[in-house]
Formats: C-alpha cells, structure tokens, sequence
C-alpha cells in the first residue's frame, strides 16, 4: 500500500474514532508511522486537507457499498433491511460502525470548514441519490422518492449515532422494522 493511502486509511479510522478537533499532528504521525516531512509532502495543505481526503475514501467506500448492497436486492425495503443488517452485524461483532458514519466529523467541522462541509454534503448526496434512484425504479414519484431518501438518509445515520452512544444496536433493529410500514405509506400516496 502507498504511503499517501495508508495514512487517509490510518487517519480516517482515528478521525471517525476520535473527532477531527481531538487528534493532534503528532499522534497521526505515530498512528500512521510517519515522519512530518512525509505527512507534509502528501497533504501539503496539512490536517484539514488530509480530513477531506479522509472524507472522499469514505464516500467511495460507502457508496460502493451500499450500491452493491441495493443491487443485491430487488426492493428498497429489502436492500434497506440488508444494508441495516450489515451494520447491526459490524456492531455486534466488532462493536462498533465506524466505517460508516462519520455524524462527528461533521458535527465538529461543518460551521468551521467550508470544504469539509462539501465534502460531508456529497456524501449524504450520494447516499440520498441510491436510496432515490431504487425508489423511482419502483414507482415512486419524483417528490416522494427525494422525500423518502432524504428520511432514510437521516434516519439511518441517526440510528448509527444512537447505537454508537448507547452500545446498542436496537435502534437500527427499530429503523428495520419503522422502515417497511413508512415506505408502504408513501407508496399508497403515488
């Protein structure tokens, strides 16, 4: 592996982990065994620089994810369940779902850094156009569709958050089981 994408790997961990603000210069060096003047020569732009490229790893890697998931699937609610089974499995297996969510990230830098900002907004983007694009496939408008992807966006990664703070995955066994009974209501409003 490249220097420059085992530390957006490291960091990226430690961020989701710790929160942008709580990690210093110096134990990302230590945590991704390298000098300053390599840290430098890769980000030259310093932390915040490597935070976006940290944010644009996830974004591949969870849209990649959950476009396969959805693929698998013929409907939104299965996919749905699938993907939220997935995450109830990486919580009760490895205790926790940091790959996933990255709700600190953006809580503690989104007012503080226009592109960071941009960089957490395409990704809740590319999340909400997945769920969109499975939902028109399926007949619902475009209005319902857009609505509905933006709930499950933000119910999802509220979800994640709750398990997160209370070591628990019965939120999302919740979301799994809300889930199916509010698409059912929206697709009787078409």
């Amino acid at each position: 592996m490249h220097t420059k994408s085992l530390i957006i790997e490291k960091a990226t961990v430690l961020f989701q982990q710790k929160g942008y603000k709580s990690v210093g210069l110096n134990e990302l060096l230590k945590v991704c065994n390298v000098t300053k003047g390599a840290l430098y020569h890769h980000f030259p732009n310093g932390k915040e620089e490597l935070l976006i490229a940290c944010l644009q790893a996830l974004n591949e890697a969870i849209t990649t994810d959950i476009e396969n998931i959805f693929r698998r699937y013929p409907s939104t609610i299965e996919a749905t369940q699938g993907m939220i089974e997935k995450l109830i499995h990486n919580l009760e297996t490895e205790g926790t779902i940091t790959g996933y969510t990255f709700s600190s990230i953006v809580s503690e830098m989104a007012t503080v850094s226009e592109p960071v900002r941009k960089a957490c907004s395409v990704l809740y983007e590319n999340i909400q156009y997945i769920y969109y694009v499975k939902l028109i496939a399926e007949g619902y408008s475009d209005e319902s569709a857009a609505a509905i992807a933006l709930m499950m966006t933000a119910t999802i990664e509220g979800a994640m958050l709750l398990c997160l703070t209370q070591k628990s995955s019965a939120p999302l066994k919740t979301i799994a089981k809300m889930l199916p009974n509010v698409l059912k209501t929206f697709n009787t409003e078409n």
